[in-house]
């Protein structure tokens, strides 16, 4: 239980930088609608270029977070945060366009991580 947090941690930050800086323009079975790049899928959203950016650098820089978090602790829960409620938005634009279930897995399992690493985070500091 002790390194729960820091696996979860890697966990994310390396799905979500892998996701936005190596497959940004990879087909994968996971894009919403009939999307085979990043920039497809926000359009089967509904949902502009600009927009793909905005989110994308929002994901980068909180999975950088958790990067930087394993060194300064303070930055964990926020960028957790920010990284859930992201997710939470994936997870609506998948249910928006009706994707098949295993298209939303990998947000619905990053929303999860996300949450156990605040849990995680704010049960260590009741803890002391």
């Amino acid at each position: 239980m002790k390194y729960l947090k820091y696996v979860l941690m890697a966990i994310v930050s390396l799905t979500v930088l892998n996701v936005w800086l190596f497959r940004f323009n990879k087909p994968t079975i996971y894009r919403g609608g009939q999307a085979k790049t990043m920039i497809e899928e926000f359009a089967a959203y509904g949902l502009s270029e600009a927009f793909v950016y905005i989110v994308g650098g929002l994901k980068v820089l909180a999975a950088l977070g958790l990067v930087v978090g394993f060194y300064y602790k303070k930055l964990v829960a926020p960028s957790s945060a920010v990284i859930a409620v992201l997710m939470v938005g994936a997870i609506f634009m998948h249910f928006k366009v009706q994707d098949a279930a295993i298209k939303f897995l990998p947000a619905t399992l990053m929303l999860f991580c996300s949450l156990a690493i605040i849990f995680l985070v704010n049960r260590r500091s009741t803890d002391s």
